[in-house]
């Protein structure tokens, strides 16, 4: 094959990769734009002014304003923001000490923690809410343990099913990937093991903690299916308040909250990338800790 033979397959070789680069270029774009353009339409259509969210009349503030002078609005957000709130406590606890007790115990009890983690992570929100809606009524009124007609305390423990398991991925894989020799010096220097956890384990868990705390938060406020099941009169929560709101018509005054939610929601996950990345932990050492490596 003669040089110039060569160089002309080079050349056309060249030219099909630039064209398959510009192709799927431009598919990127077409689905970013599909998947993200709904959200954006959301947000602009935030500040109309008008009666229905539909319908655009004039750009505005009122929408948020609003969401004060509505007490309904007023008091499902609150609910969601209460709920999320506790829900991210009690999963960090839990899912803090579950994660130390895997990285620190290892065993093959591990691998069977880890499936059952695994479990709850993939099992259908459907499911769960299947499933509590009769235990938690069977506690609160046949077993008469009042607290579980709550409706705060039942979306609590809905919400934080799921992020217990997220936490527990978090912290083991932030504790995996460092020596235990800190707390053995510590056991050796004649601290008690609750000092230990304290002074040592815990701020080194901490950035994995704090990540996990704020992903639970905003689990709970997208946590609808489950909220649905379980919420009760007077504990409403907003993604059900939206479903009910439906109904009779969209008004800007719903768009306005959740713009104010998905900044939130932007916030919290952009926190948790600044911890996990300040900490030294990576998207493939949480994806190992989640399939048990």
């Amino acid at each position: 094959m003669s040089a110039d033979t060569r160089a002309i397959l080079t050349e056309r070789s060249t030219t099909r990769v630039r064209r398959a680069g510009w192709g799927f270029t431009v598919w990127g774009v077409a689905v970013l734009v599909f998947l993200f353009l709904p959200i954006a339409i959301i947000v602009v259509y935030s500040f109309n002014t008008g009666r229905l969210l539909t319908s655009f009349t004039q750009f505005g503030f009122g929408s948020f304003l609003a969401i004060i002078d509505n007490p309904t609005i007023r008091d499902a957000v609150l609910v969601s923001l209460q709920t999320g709130f506790i829900a991210a406590l009690l999963a960090s606890a839990l899912g803090t000490l579950a994660g130390i007790a895997m990285a620190r115990h290892p065993g093959r009890w591990v691998w069977w923690f880890l499936f059952l983690l695994l479990l709850v992570s993939v099992t259908p929100e459907i499911v769960d809410a299947v499933a509590l809606l009769p235990w938690l009524v069977t506690l609160g009124q046949d077993w008469g343990l009042t607290i579980f007609n709550d409706g705060i305390v039942r979306l609590v423990i809905g919400h934080s099913l799921f992020s217990v398991a997220v936490v527990s991925y978090l912290v083991r894989a932030r504790l995996v990937g460092l020596d235990a020799q800190l707390e053995e010096a510590s056991a050796d220097l004649y601290a008690t093991p609750l000092t230990t956890f304290r002074r040592v384990t815990l701020p080194l868990a901490l950035p994995a903690v704090l990540a996990g705390f704020l992903l639970s938060f905003t689990l709970s406020l997208d946590n609808t299916v489950i909220a649905a099941f379980v919420s009760v009169s007077g504990s409403t929560p907003w993604p059900v308040y939206i479903l009910s709101a439906v109904r009779t018509g969209l008004r800007p005054e719903i768009a306005a909250v959740s713009t104010i939610m998905l900044a939130l929601t932007l916030v919290a996950l952009g926190i948790v990338a600044w911890v996990l990345r300040r900490a030294g932990d990576s998207a493939a050492d949480i994806a190992r800790t989640m399939a048990g490596g």
